[in-house]
């Protein structure tokens, strides 16, 4: 079962991605101080106020690059470390804004009472500002989840049906045999018994079981192995050549010192079968 990794939150992949996350919000705190005109600016009248008010989106564009640049160190990163990082920014934002208006507007003396209004003001614009950003971030990352999870689900059950496709398992008596299909060679019945003809780790195995070559191919039996032979069955895709005529044709493995037969039976699937296997 596919799943994801719980409370992952998705942070700047690069410095040019932090630099443009932190002018759009920078950006934003400026439209909302001209729009909402918050904390008395609209009673503060000047002809350049609007001019006055640009270095917030400087503070605090600054503030969000500084934090997310600090982030982007970290390889693992959840909502709760995005939340620290948003009062981090708030904080360092509310600094600089209340060393900006103190000394070149307000022109007051510096107090801890007033950083505490100015701490308070960051943070009635910053969460209205910052949940937009959050719930974003995390709209984005539902939606790369769900990509991922639609793209990689069905790749991973492919790949599982196809390895599943890929092994053969042979069960006589009290021993069972696992095979790839790519490793199987061949099988030859004689009477009550079959030798099992494969390769393991390219070495030519052979095994002598109790068991009919009907069962053998119940089981192993796939759209290149096949029956060719009342005594035989073949792996096609290890065919190497092919000798004879319609009366009569004998396959060849490099792998095995003897030809194996095609009944004339089974040449009319044989055959054809072998040459698709080739093309």
């Amino acid at each position: 079962m596919f799943s994801l990794v719980p409370y992952s939150y998705p942070k700047s992949k690069s410095v040019k991605e932090i630099l443009i996350s932190s002018m759009a919000a920078g950006i934003l705190v400026y439209l909302f101080l001209i729009i909402f005109q918050p904390f008395g600016t609209e009673n503060y009248h000047h002809p350049y106020k609007y001019f006055i008010l640009f270095p917030y989106t400087l503070i605090f564009g600054a503030a969000f690059f500084i934090s997310s640049l600090f982030v982007f160190r970290f390889k693992d990163w959840n909502i709760g470390s995005e939340l620290l990082k948003i009062f981090v920014i708030l904080l360092l934002g509310s600094i600089f804004s209340y060393l900006y208006n103190t000394l070149f507007i307000s022109h007051v003396e510096l107090s801890l009472e007033n950083y505490g209004y100015m701490l308070l003001y960051s943070l009635a614009v910053g969460i209205p500002i910052s949940t937009i950003y959050i719930l974003s971030r995390y709209i984005y990352l539902k939606n790369i989840h769900e990509n991922i999870a639609r793209d990689i689900v069905p790749q991973l059950i492919g790949n599982i049906e196809n390895f599943k496709e890929k092994i053969l398992t042979i069960t006589s008596n009290n021993i069972e045999l696992a095979i790839a299909e790519e490793d199987f060679l061949c099988a030859q019945s004689m009477e009550n018994y079959c030798t099992l003809y494969f390769l393991e780790n390219n070495t030519i195995k052979k095994l002598l079981l109790r068991i009919s070559l009907s069962n053998v191919l119940s089981q192993v039996e796939t759209d290149s192995i096949k029956k060719c032979h009342r005594s035989y069955i073949v792996n096609l895709k290890k065919v190497k050549n092919l000798k004879g005529n319609a009366q009569g044709y004998k396959l060849i493995l490099p792998e095995i010192d003897f030809e194996i037969p095609v009944s004339r039976s089974f040449i009319s699937v044989i055959i054809p079968q072998l040459q698709q296997s080739k093309s």
